[in-house]
């Protein structure tokens, strides 16, 4: 059993960490919380809006202080977004502070997931396949290493990958109040 005070879920754009956080917060009865839409919140503008007016870095700024509150707090279940762990403070401070899941998605399935979307600053480009395997490339080993359990998410629904997460999560991981 390993104890943390949070459920962290991290993945690629299009794995369906929040589709699927959702869910396993409300079975764990943990708070669900996005990390994008608290980046939202705490901004007031929307990401592509922050990555028009602060660029990447900028974003990736506003992330790692917005990460680094919700990662301070209890009973969450926090979707990540899918380039938090590029920063190697945020991947210490995910690690310490919850259970991660890695909910991984091959570029297949992220490009048939995601052929609608408008709104990821990175996919605005016509070459998306490409970008998605070098996002893929760089990130994977991240996510590895942060990761105490990984489930491919290719295979599943969203309620077939909750179900199975729910069975794994009972063996895997305890809830336990950690100080900050």
């Amino acid at each position: 059993m390993n104890p943390a005070p949070n459920l962290i879920l991290v993945g690629p754009m299009g794995a369906g960490k929040t589709c699927i956080g959702k869910r396993l917060a409300e079975r764990f009865g943990l708070v669900f919380v996005d990390a994008d839409q608290a980046i939202v919140d705490d901004v007031g503008s929307s990401i592509p809006e922050v990555f028009e007016n602060v660029g990447e870095a900028g974003f990736r700024a506003h992330e790692k202080r917005v990460l680094a509150g919700l990662l301070a707090q209890t009973g969450q279940l926090i979707s990540t977004g899918g380039g938090a762990v590029l920063d190697a403070n945020n991947r210490q401070r995910i690690a310490q502070r919850g259970f991660v899941v890695y909910l991984r998605v091959s570029v297949g399935s992220q490009l048939q997931r995601l052929h609608r979307d408008k709104t990821r600053p990175l996919l605005q480009r016509e070459d998306r396949e490409q970008v998605l395997e070098q996002m893929a490339t760089l990130r994977d080993p991240l996510y590895r290493e942060v990761a105490d359990l990984t489930i491919d998410t290719d295979l599943y629904s969203p309620a077939e990958a909750t179900a199975q997460l729910v069975i794994r999560l009972a063996t895997q991981w305890q809830y336990s109040e950690l100080p900050a």
